[in-house]
């Protein structure tokens, strides 16, 4: 009897030892990983991204000393599915428990920015520094970043055409190239409901799209429009015929001349020599000329079946176009409205 008392005694001992232990080990995992505040960044939870993921991804930044322990709390509290994706400022000094509850509560501390459609990247530049996100110049440099160009299968200078519009929340002073990557992000996300084939397409191909997109969305103005716009661009470039997009002239205007956006063209501006110009050359220009929302995007890759090679302002209040097929007509109209015009 003694030496089963014993027995019970000791296995009892060596549970509570372990248990004991265990305890002990999972606190010292739980501990604030000691890294000074500045050097941590904002850390990103993308959409859809499991809560092995965001562990793994806490682990490597440097913010939590394991990733099973933060695995293991998630399945604990039954959080597995609760990580709000977004942007966070995880406070410093913060445990593994601790930021976990963070993350699910969704409390981020962001700038919001709203980036209009058809800005240039310069543009947008200045809405990011105006929310003290990023600096104009910094933005812009990291718009032209090879690796990330590269990243994405971008074969260009820039992600000009590739940042897509939209109500965006970063932190302030967040890396510039964070802050274009995610509006990549966003903009193949965009395309992916759009035209979801779009993989099918060589990087030419897709570029090209993108490039009749910017054009489209700096010319249309009534939604229901810019399909039968895109397919005025398209039928002229299987014709061969120069492009004739007022944008495009604008761009060289304001973006490679640096001057105030024009309130109207002269003909002198029409023969102003540059790539960009599409009174002067045929074909597209090198580049897309802004940054195309969803209207622009879904005309440039469904635009609609016409014959029209040409289309005039009808209407400043209503924004609506005169679509011809000929010059003559294209005149005709053009008459029309400077008639209407002047009286």
């Amino acid at each position: 009897m003694r030496k089963v008392f014993q027995a019970i005694t000791g296995i009892v001992l060596a549970l509570f030892i372990v248990g004991a232990t265990g305890a002990g080990y999972l606190y010292s995992l739980n501990r604030v990983v000691d890294v000074p505040p500045e050097a941590k960044t904002p850390f990103i939870i993308e959409k859809g991204h499991s809560l092995s993921q965001v562990a793994f991804d806490l682990k490597v930044q440097g913010y939590i000393r394991s990733d099973l322990l933060f695995k293991l709390i998630g399945r604990f509290k039954g959080t597995e599915n609760a990580m709000k994706s977004g942007i966070y400022e995880i406070p410093p000094g913060s445990t593994t428990l601790r930021i976990h509850d963070y993350l699910v509560q969704g409390r981020q501390k962001l700038e919001k920015v709203t980036i209009p459609e058809g800005l240039t990247v310069s543009k947008i530049a200045g809405y990011i520094a105006a929310q003290g996100i990023a600096k104009e110049d910094d933005f812009i440099k990291a718009a032209g970043n090879p690796e990330i160009l590269s990243r994405y299968g971008i074969s260009a200078s820039s992600l000009e055409g590739f940042l897509y519009p939209d109500t965006y929340y970063f932190p302030k002073d967040f890396p510039p190239e964070k802050v274009v990557a995610h509006m990549v992000d966003t903009f193949f996300t965009k395309l992916e409901k759009i035209y979801p084939e779009h993989d099918t397409l060589s990087g030419e191909e897709l570029f090209d799209r993108v490039i009749v997109a910017s054009i489209v969305e700096r010319e249309y103005r009534v939604p229901e429009e810019a399909p039968l716009i895109a397919s005025v661009f398209y039928n002229r470039i299987d014709l061969n015929i120069a492009l004739g997009s007022c944008a495009t002239v604008e761009y060289v205007i304001t973006e490679e001349q640096g001057k105030p956006h024009p309130k109207f063209l002269n003909y002198s501006d029409l023969e102003i020599v540059s790539d960009y110009n599409t009174y002067l050359f045929p074909g597209l220009p090198p580049g897309p000329i802004s940054n195309p929302g969803e209207t622009a995007l879904r005309a440039a890759f469904f635009p609609e079946e016409s014959d029209f090679l040409y289309f005039l302002l009808q209407d400043t209040e209503s924004g609506r176009h005169y679509f011809s097929r000929t010059y003559t007509e294209h005149n005709r109209a053009k008459s029309l409205y400077l008639k209407g015009v002047s009286e």
